[in-house]
């Protein structure tokens, strides 16, 4: 997308641990859909940032990682595209992994803007993963995390362990249910004794 009049600036934050048997090329083609969107012909011409300061797409093949610290012009559509490298992501990954996606919006100045208008920014959590164990699990460690800084301005961290464990319970009554969904989705249109049909069987790309 041209980043002419683009209506945000969008920038994308996170850290993927990739197999070890990763190549490069693997890694262009699954990043296809961010390098592309922004004009590149391939991820070396867009890794870049908008910003200099910002370190933009790297590809550590020694430390197997893949670190993003990348802003581009852009309007909603970029969602789509996030949507895809996700699934990219999610074949080439040893872990699972978040990725911060925030929308700025180009268009609002705080200083000139009417006051009555609020900016059009937004907030993305993406996460990846080899499976949906790995990405539920990075889920339940964020919020955890979270839960624990806020609610240890009022109580002791000794006291907060009933609360990881409701959490942790949350997130097995969670995934036990995606394994039903999946199980269910492998019978035959002919099989099980009510006669209804499950979902496709699918694996799930990605969890927002």
């Amino acid at each position: 997308m041209s980043s002419y009049n683009a209506p945000f600036e969008i920038h994308v934050h996170g850290q993927v641990l990739l197999r070890a048997d990763v190549t490069f090329e693997q890694l262009q083609d699954a990043l296809q859909p961010l390098w592309a969107y922004a004009g590149a012909r391939s991820l070396a011409a867009g890794a870049a940032s908008a910003y200099e300061e910002e370190p933009g797409i790297q590809f550590n093949a020694k430390e197997r990682t893949l670190q993003i610290c990348w802003t581009v012009s852009g309007d909603q559509d970029f969602r789509q595209a996030l949507d895809d490298v996700c699934m990219g992501l999610n074949e080439l990954a040893e872990e699972g992994a978040a990725i911060e996606v925030t929308f700025y919006d180009a268009e609002f100045d705080e200083e000139e803007g009417d006051r009555s208008q609020e900016a059009r920014d937004d907030f993305v959590m993406l996460f990846v993963g080899p499976n949906p164990a790995a990405i539920m699990k990075v889920q339940r460690d964020m919020l955890v995390q979270d839960v624990i800084q806020m609610m240890e301005r009022h109580f002791e961290a000794s006291e907060l362990v009933g609360v990881v464990s409701e959490i942790d319970k949350l997130f097995m009554q969670r995934f036990d249910s995606l394994l039903s969904s999946l199980e269910i989705g492998k019978l035959p249109p002919s099989g099980g004794g009510s006669g209804s049909r499950g979902g496709s069987g699918h694996r799930p790309r990605h969890l927002h």
